[in-house]
């Protein structure tokens, strides 16, 4: 069963030097075409009203780059073909600066209950260099003007391991971020991707990342606070308050499925995943002509899913259910991985016992390791 959904509105008013996800300058006549484009890919896709769903996600881009106009246009959408009246997690991602006290009030107004604000750190000049286009004022404003309206389930997403950062820097931002007390907290370290102004900068040598041990200090730093404060790590980037963790993001971790609709937008249905064509005139060409703006379909077979399971379930905190995954895939995970989940063991990399497999301290700095040992070379039927 699909409980879940994902739309991506992929306009900014700027883009970061960071940025390899699918995005566009916000310009107000490609967001009325874009939306246009988007109803009809869910309106083909969903065919029905007031489909019930566990989660929605609507992130970015900026979701909140929108007018008032357009956000009002997209919630009422989003209402139409969902019965958001019974969602549980009803997530936007926003931006500091551009996330009004009006905007917040069409949110909540339509049954937005989660807001995932993209801080990445309180330092005005690194946010520069970075190419954020807000400033550390704003995020004091909008967690202000977020509560004040209702919406407390407030997320902030930082970043570490960034040029010129130290560790004292990073605990300035780490100790500002938590004086804020919110109920959920992800922090990334900087990944150099190519077709970003950082990647062009890295190959020409003109930007640097603080070596490996400093990156790793800076996430055992970040782990310390948030355990210090009460925070509980949930999964490797992710940290929550008891029963603030994000039900979206563990869809993903949970290997269930999910819709994605929008331009460059992932889904994984049953046997499938599906990934939507990136360039804004061909996205939408292809949802307003056929609702079916598809780039590619992979098929997933039960030995891909086996493997993603695992992947997947050994970022969360608490691992693997076993009871479950045989439940799910109805064989012995030890007639699968019996050798690997032996090895993995006697080197102090995973625990086990009858009820789940998780990643030990020592096994975490070696989680791709970990991943790779559960690529099977052989179908399971």
């Amino acid at each position: 069963m699909v409980s879940s959904v994902y739309i991506h509105i992929p306009f900014c008013e700027k883009i970061c030097h960071y940025c390899d996800f699918t995005k566009f300058f916000y310009e107000e006549k490609m967001a009325d075409d874009y939306l246009i484009a988007l109803e009809n890919e869910i309106k083909t896709n969903i065919q029905e009203s007031k489909k019930k769903m566990k989660t929605i996600f609507v992130g970015g881009g900026t979701p909140t780059a929108l007018n008032n106009r357009q956000l009002t246009k997209l919630v009422k959408m989003i209402d139409f073909y969902f019965d958001v009246a019974s969602v549980e997690e009803y997530s936007f991602e926003a931006n500091p600066g551009d996330l009004t006290e009006d905007k917040i009030r069409i949110l909540k107004d339509h049954g937005v209950n989660r807001i995932s604000m993209g801080v990445q750190v309180f330092d005005d000049e690194m946010l520069e260099q970075l190419g954020r286009l807000h400033r550390v004022k704003d995020v004091y404003q909008n967690v202000n003007d977020l509560i004040k309206v209702g919406i407390d389930n407030i997320s902030i997403d930082l970043m570490y391991s960034l040029p010129n950062q130290t560790i004292e820097h990073f605990e300035k931002t780490l100790d500002e971020a938590l004086q804020f007390d919110l109920p959920h907290y992800s922090a990334y370290s900087l990944q150099i991707e190519p077709k970003t102004i950082f990647y062009q900068r890295y190959k020409k040598g003109t930007l640097t990342k603080p070596p490996e041990e400093i990156e790793a200090d800076m996430y055992e730093l970040l782990r310390r606070e948030m355990r210090n404060k009460g925070i509980k790590q949930y999964e490797i980037s992710n940290f929550a308050k008891p029963g603030f963790e994000s039900k979206h993001n563990l869809t993903y971790w949970n290997n269930d499925y999910y819709y994605g609709f929008g331009a460059g937008s992932h889904g994984y249905l049953p046997g499938e995943r599906i990934i939507n064509i990136r360039p804004f005139p061909t996205y939408v060409e292809a949802a307003n002509e056929t609702g079916k703006p598809v780039l590619h379909v992979e098929k997933i077979g039960k030995k891909e899913q086996i493997e993603e399971e695992m992947f997947l379930g050994l970022r969360k905190s608490e691992g693997v259910s076993i009871p479950k995954f045989e439940e799910k895939y109805q064989v012995n995970i030890e007639e699968v991985y019996g050798n690997e989940l032996a090895q993995l063991e006697e080197k102090g990399w995973i625990n086990r016992n009858t009820t789940f497999i998780k990643l030990t301290e020592e096994g975490k700095p070696f989680g791709n390791e970990v991943f790779q040992s559960f690529l099977l070379d052989r179908d399971i039927y």
